[in-house]
């Protein structure tokens, strides 16, 4: 069956502009088709509500599209490049299986609105699963911790030997700093948390009065979105602001990554990392590489360079609906699911860490109790601060 464009007129747009402007859409456009039908049903039943659409053509309308939603759970709808996006897909199959009855749906919005919905429930569901995935590593802490927690380790300042910690301190920090992190995961849905639906292109749906608060409800969104122009002018701004709160999250694992990378080298060895999550060199037979925590370092600059790209694309655009905005999909698509593999990987690190005592011992040595000293000084014999401070500084020649 030949493929109509939504809005396909009467000339046929060159081959070449037709693969520049799709770009990679078809492909991303496949997480999101369950979230289209979703919004649809939501729509189409608002449709008949306010008797749009009568009620055996919302029923059918709405078992296609939750057709769609199954065999796109087995893999089975498959959006092509001559779609161009998840939109079009859905419903040329609507009009192949209902004919003008699907050509119907679409009365009272826009692709842009449309893709709003879709991606802002996307947005929900993934940040939701980033929760419960940072819950997971917060645990993973916690019971290695519970593990290792007493055992002393050296602290440091300026990449040298400061005070002592423990291992305790060491992981209770990123305990505390995941925590964190799930307080500005809910911000985050909170501010998204607004259903852009019946704002069509921009500038409000003319002469139907839609229903938003219905589907709205239908949705589960917390509230509406009100300005059809804001509505337009927040893609993007949401998105930057999503891709924010993932650097945080890849900021922690980066400084995890760089500690363990340090203090798993054989010159210091308080920590040893598992064979079996390590890889080899192709030259060196002696080597046992930690790549697995080096790219969870890398990754966080490339998270970084995914906001900046979305803030960049959005930037200079006059309000209102601009194609730039595709361009915003790509990266946070892919800044979520980079943030979600860190966080099984870090888990995985993290449940299968070893400590070496004895060495973390050995790191001990009499320097980092100098502070210690000074405030010894400080407490029995009542020297000032200052004074203490000059005495243990010549004492150890520093």
């Amino acid at each position: 069956m030949k493929v109509k464009k939504l809005w396909e007129k009467n000339y046929k747009l060159r081959k070449e502009v037709e693969e520049f402007t799709i770009g990679d859409d078809y492909i991303l456009d496949q997480k999101l088709i369950k979230y289209d039908c979703l919004a649809s049903i939501a729509h189409v039943k608002m449709l008949g509500k306010i008797g749009i659409l009568k009620n055996w053509e919302v029923k059918k309308i709405v078992n296609e599209l939750s057709k769609i939603i199954k065999l796109d759970e087995k893999g089975e709808f498959i959006i092509s490049k001559e779609h161009e996006d998840c939109h079009t897909a859905i419903e040329n199959y609507l009009t192949e299986k209902l004919g003008n009855l699907g050509k119907k749906i679409h009365v009272g919005r826009s692709r842009n609105d449309q893709i709003l919905t879709a991606l802002r429930l996307y947005y929900k569901d993934e940040l939701e699963n980033c929760k419960v995935l940072i819950q997971e590593f917060i645990l993973s802490i916690k019971n290695f911790v519970k593990k290792y927690g007493k055992i002393k380790i050296p602290g440091y300042t300026h990449s040298r030997k400061a005070m002592p910690s423990s291992i305790k301190l060491w992981g209770s920090s990123f305990i505390e700093s995941m925590e964190d992190n799930l307080k500005e995961i809910n911000l985050a849905i909170d501010l998204i948390n607004q259903s852009p639906l019946g704002t069509g292109a921009g500038y409000g749906i003319p002469i139907i009065k839609i229903d938003r608060i219905y589907t709205k409800k239908l949705l589960n969104f917390k509230k509406i979105q009100n300005n059809p122009i804001y509505v337009q002018n927040s893609r993007g701004k949401f998105e930057s602001n999503i891709l924010h709160v993932l650097t945080q999250i890849m900021l922690d694992i980066n400084k995890i990554a760089t500690d363990l990378i340090t203090f798993s080298i054989s010159e210091l060895g308080y920590f040893s990392l598992p064979k079996n999550i390590c890889t080899g060199s192709s030259m060196m037979p002696q080597k046992v590489n930690p790549d697995v925590l080096e790219l969870l370092r890398a990754k966080y600059h490339v998270l970084i360079s995914y906001e900046f790209q979305v803030k960049s694309l959005i930037g200079n655009l006059l309000s209102g609906y601009n194609r730039d905005v595709q361009l915003t999909k790509k990266p946070i698509m892919d800044g979520i699911e980079i943030t979600k593999e860190s966080l099984k990987i870090a888990t995985l690190i993290m449940k299968n860490l070893k400590v070496n005592e004895e060495n973390c011992k050995k790191g001990l040595s009499q320097e980092i109790y100098a502070t210690e000293k000074v405030y010894k000084l400080v407490l029995k014999e009542g020297i000032p601060f200052r004074d203490a401070y000059k005495i243990v500084s010549e004492d150890m020649k520093m």
